[in-house]
């Protein structure tokens, strides 16, 4: 099932300095249960496409469907069924925790029982208990967020939008809130479309990422299909021997590339960089050679970055 189908999706802004197309006629999709990651520089449209998605702003042309809802005909369906937590946040600092809660939930409609339900199951899911009594101005920026996101779940949407979910915590919250986004997903089925700066939030937590650059997206894939594109593993090996013997038996195998010496350590690039330690090793010892140590430096998100977002043509 599509949660998000976005075709020729597309917003114009006029400005005193002239006309600026922040997104220009963008396609993809998004599959319940999916979890994706949305990418890009600063000024490369993403902000202004989860705005459009959202119901925040109109596209100046184009179409989407979301969670079941066309945007443009039902915009109030889609604010229904979907979630959205804002990179601010938008909980009162003067509420009680479980009073901020339960006002959004009775916003969305729900019933006394209703509200009193899922105000219990999203304190539970987010790890909200010893808070629950808290003032919302002296939480720590970790649980406010955690807090954020309760107010996008609590009427249960099936589709959440997360604006920057972790961004200004520190590294100890970060991976906290991940382990809180995966179990969304894993143990309540929820679908996560999140924008973020942090190459690895994506790389871990994302099955699918998007890349944007000057209103267009640029690349679509996992993060380790993207990673295998740009780049090959490279397998670093030390050696006690004579290294021409070791090249020429690493040259052997096929899926050796581009072999280099250092001293005692060859390096070389391979599409697998975890299955060529088992045939490096093997051929090595073949030629009686003794590893020394070996390991396998892989290409990261921000290596797709960094030469995706280069290659872009700065938009007109």
């Amino acid at each position: 099932m599509r949660l998000i189908e976005a075709a020729g999706l597309s917003r114009r802004f006029t400005t005193k300095h002239g006309v600026v197309d922040a997104v220009r006629s963008v396609d993809f999709t998004v599959d319940a249960g999916e979890i994706v990651g949305f990418l890009g520089p600063n000024g490369a449209g993403k902000t202004t496409t989860m705005r459009m998605l959202t119901t925040l702003l109109k596209p100046t042309s184009g179409s989407a469907v979301v969670a079941g809802c066309d945007l443009a005909t039902d915009p109030v369906g889609v604010r229904r069924r979907i979630g959205y937590v804002s990179q601010g946040g938008g909980a009162n600092p003067g509420y009680i925790v479980h009073e901020e809660i339960e006002l959004q939930a009775r916003l969305y409609g729900l019933g006394r029982a209703e509200v009193a339900r899922r105000v219990d199951e999203v304190i539970a899911i987010l790890d909200l208990a010893e808070l629950r009594d808290r003032v919302v101005g002296t939480l720590s920026g970790g649980q406010r967020r955690r807090l954020d996101i309760a107010l996008g779940l609590v009427h249960g949407p099936e589709l959440v939008f997360l604006d920057e979910p972790s961004a200004g915590l520190d590294p100890t919250s970060r991976s906290h809130l991940w382990s809180y986004i995966r179990r969304l997903r894993d143990e309540h089925g929820t679908t996560v479309f999140l924008s973020t700066h942090y190459l690895d939030e994506a790389d871990a937590l994302c099955d699918r990422v998007l890349i944007m650059d000057a209103g267009r997206i640029i690349a679509e894939d996992s993060p380790e299909t993207l990673k295998q594109r740009v780049s090959d593993d490279v397998v670093i090996v030390e050696i006690s021997g004579d290294v021409e013997v070791a090249g020429r038996a690493l040259r052997e195998e096929a899926a050796v590339r581009d072999l280099t010496v250092d001293g005692a350590v060859l390096r070389f690039g391979t599409d697998r960089g975890d299955k060529a330690v088992t045939t490096t090793v093997r051929a090595l010892d073949r030629a009686d050679i003794e590893v020394l140590s070996i390991r396998v430096e892989r290409p990261t998100l921000d290596d797709v970055f960094l030469a995706l977002t280069e290659e872009t043509p700065i938009a007109a």
